[in-house]
């Protein structure tokens, strides 16, 4: 569905009452035929990570650039083949998973069905399948939403800073509902500036003293220091993930020798309040909090770590909200420009901006898609001049 208008708060509610008229989509339950991963980039790599972690056979991989991943260490275990190159039957009888968030699903899905695949579903929905098995939660779909939460939707897609939030925050809805790719014109997806849209580095002052709160391997943190040149005054960064860690004190070490003593890697995982629970490592990007945890650890939080940042990033696979509930203190000392991944749970549909919209009242908040398929949600909160 493409939609062309401005989307103000009158328009954006009109749009919610359709989304909420119409069916809901069905989740994915037919993930026992052949499998083949459609995409060899990183999310490609992931989900092919992910088959293994869990014992899922993958026959073989799809990509159009096959022809030059052939025989890479990455790939040197696997089969891939160009779109042309797979038989007629194997497009009719296998499940191909499709690993692209770059691009709408929709007209993806629809260049695929016209070349002969007849059994296509987006990764993150199979991943919802072996939820038993690995935390992994992107194709989360919600359950029946209540009165309340219709009334808490509304009244975020009013309180939003802008309309492009409003036009962000319904196609991330559309998706998770509908599973519809929805186009808002004056709203475009902007996958190159996740982090750091334009809003948020004229809202930086002139020395940035940043918390990277699930850092993974550095990657957000150096392309800051990149961005800022030479205006970084502090890092904190953030990762309870062992086999990260190791990768973040290499990155750091390589890519940024200069900044000494002012980068400063915290062994931590962090919540809402300190309590002991179990944490699933060794999953990469979605290591996190969970029941199906490999290993107990201790929880703190933001609060209890001392730092005083202007800028703080989350990416916690869920655990955002918590660790902003357990960060009052230092958010309410130092007024920090706020990015919070909000896509991995149903918090994201509107506790996440809610808490936010009430515990900081003097703030702008902001709703930015940077990826498709319901994924690349970053809420923005910006503090008005005092």
């Amino acid at each position: 569905m493409r939609i062309e208008k401005q989307i103000d708060r009158e328009t954006a509610l009109g749009l919610l009452d359709e989304i909420l008229r119409r069916p809901r989509a069905a989740r994915f339950t037919g993930a026992d035929r052949p499998l083949a991963l459609y995409g060899a980039g990183d999310l490609g790599k992931m989900a092919r990570t992910y088959c293994d972690r869990i014992g899922r056979d993958v026959d073989y991989l799809v990509d159009a650039n096959a022809h030059r991943l052939r025989g890479s260490s990455v790939w040197a275990k696997d089969r891939l083949f160009l779109p042309e190159e797979v038989p007629q039957d194997r497009k009719e009888n296998d499940l191909l998973a499709v690993c692209i968030a770059t691009l709408p699903y929709t007209p993806l899905a629809e260049s695929l069905r016209k070349q002969g695949w007849r059994h296509l579903v987006p990764f993150y929905d199979l991943a919802e399948v072996y939820r038993d098995l690995h935390p992994l939660s992107n194709g989360w779909m919600p359950g029946a939403l209540t009165d309340a939460d219709i009334r808490e939707l509304q009244d975020v897609l009013c309180s939003w800073s802008d309309d492009i939030s409003r036009a962000h925050h319904l196609q991330f809805i559309a998706w998770r509902l509908l599973r519809q790719d929805w186009f808002f014109t004056a709203a475009p997806v902007t996958p190159d500036d996740r982090f750091f849209i334009p809003e948020v580095m004229q809202a930086l002052p002139a020395a940035v003293s940043f918390a990277d709160v699930g850092a993974h391997h550095g990657k957000v943190s150096l392309r800051l220091f990149d961005l800022i040149a030479g205006r970084l005054q502090k890092a904190w960064l953030v990762e309870a993930d062992p086999a990260s860690l190791l990768r973040l004190q290499t990155a750091v070490d390589t890519a940024a020798p200069e900044f000494g003593g002012r980068v400063e890697i915290i062994p931590e995982c962090v919540g809402s309040r300190p309590m002991t629970c179990l944490f699933f490592e060794g999953l990469g990007y979605a290591s996190q909090v969970s029941a199906l945890g490999n290993r107990q650890i201790e929880l703190t939080t933001i609060d209890a770590l001392g730092i005083s940042p202007n800028f703080m990033k989350l990416h916690l696979e869920g655990g955002e909200l918590a660790a902003l509930e357990g960060a009052r203190k230092t958010i309410s000392a130092n007024r920090p420009v706020i990015a919070a991944t909000s896509y991995h749970t149903a918090d994201g549909l509107w506790r996440l901006p809610r808490w936010l919209l009430e515990e900081m009242p003097d703030y702008r908040v902001m709703m930015r898609l940077h990826s498709w398929c319901g994924t690349g949600a970053v809420i923005y909160a910006l503090p008005n001049a005092i």
